[in-house]
């Protein structure tokens, strides 16, 4: 088994961050690219055509596809026989505030209520980490930068347990109301059950899904959403979102909590795995 060293796990954090914010997964870009094939108004196939652009002048030269670089919401699967002799979160921490310099990314953490910034992407509760844990001996780190143009427009609520039907309306009311502010076309994570806070996390990591595998119901709501004609950047056309992606828990008999998680054309994510058999 191996060692992971701090200075490997934080120069590994450095370049997913840097990939992440530069390059766009290919799922997501072929996605985009069906869109503007099929598009049939002509504004929204210039929209698209111009976030293709962005995209492929981002990744030539190493620059972040989007002047808000969000904040840093990283998925850390740890193995219980994984050999580790530091914090790995404060090298979380630090990797982000050395990637902030390095990237460059913009700084955007700040204090909820003085709005004083930390000028590194770091503060209380910031970069957001969630843990899992597996029987492996390998370390794997996600990434997924968040801006606050998608993040504004999710929501969640506590549904009665009789409301299953209401799920739908439920997003698509979220999707509506969010109109053009997320800069669409979206992706949808969708979180049912759990508790509160367990939904929004569903959803959350939802978004990390391949885009083109979606179940019937995913693919269902993902037609209902391009029939509100809201289009790329909220300008009218075909696409308002690239997919639904759903997770689900077991939830109290007495609630239904749902909770939607939309994300921009931007759905930045990437990752690492260190350690393993040699």
């Amino acid at each position: 088994m191996n060692n992971i060293t701090r200075e490997n796990v934080i120069t590994a954090i450095i370049d997913i961050i840097t990939q992440a914010e530069t390059i766009l997964p290919e799922d997501v870009v072929e996605a985009i690219r069906a869109a503007e094939m099929i598009e049939s108004s002509p504004v929204a196939c210039a929209q698209l055509q111009a976030i293709l652009r962005n995209i492929d002048l981002a990744s030539k030269h190493a620059i972040p596809m989007c002047q808000d670089t969000g904040i840093l919401i990283f998925f850390v699967d740890i193995g219980r026989k994984l050999i580790m002799d530091f914090n790995i979160e404060d090298a979380i921490v630090e990797a982000t505030r050395l990637a902030t310099e390095i990237v460059p990314l913009r700084p955007n953490a700040v204090d909820p209520l003085k709005r004083t910034n930390s000028n590194n992407n770091t503060g209380a509760g910031l970069p957001d980490i969630k843990y899992a844990f597996n029987d492996s001996d390998e370390l794997t780190i996600t990434v997924a930068p968040k801006g606050a143009g998608s993040e504004n427009m999710s929501a969640l609520k506590m549904l009665n347990p009789t409301e299953v039907d209401s799920i739908r309306t439920f997003v698509l009311e979220t999707v509506l109301n969010a109109g053009g502010m997320p800069c669409p076309p979206i992706i949808v994570g969708v979180g049912i059950g759990g508790s509160f806070d367990k939904a929004a996390r569903l959803a959350k990591a939802a978004l990390l899904e391949d885009v083109d595998h979606m179940d019937n119901f995913e693919k269902g709501l993902l037609n209902d959403i391009n029939s509100l004609g809201i289009g790329p950047m909220g300008l009218g056309g075909d696409t308002t979102a690239l997919a639904v992606h759903i997770r689900t828990a077991h939830c109290h008999t007495a609630s239904l909590p749902v909770a939607v998680n939309i994300q921009c054309w931007a759905n930045r994510h990437a990752s690492v795995t260190l350690g393993g058999e040699r």
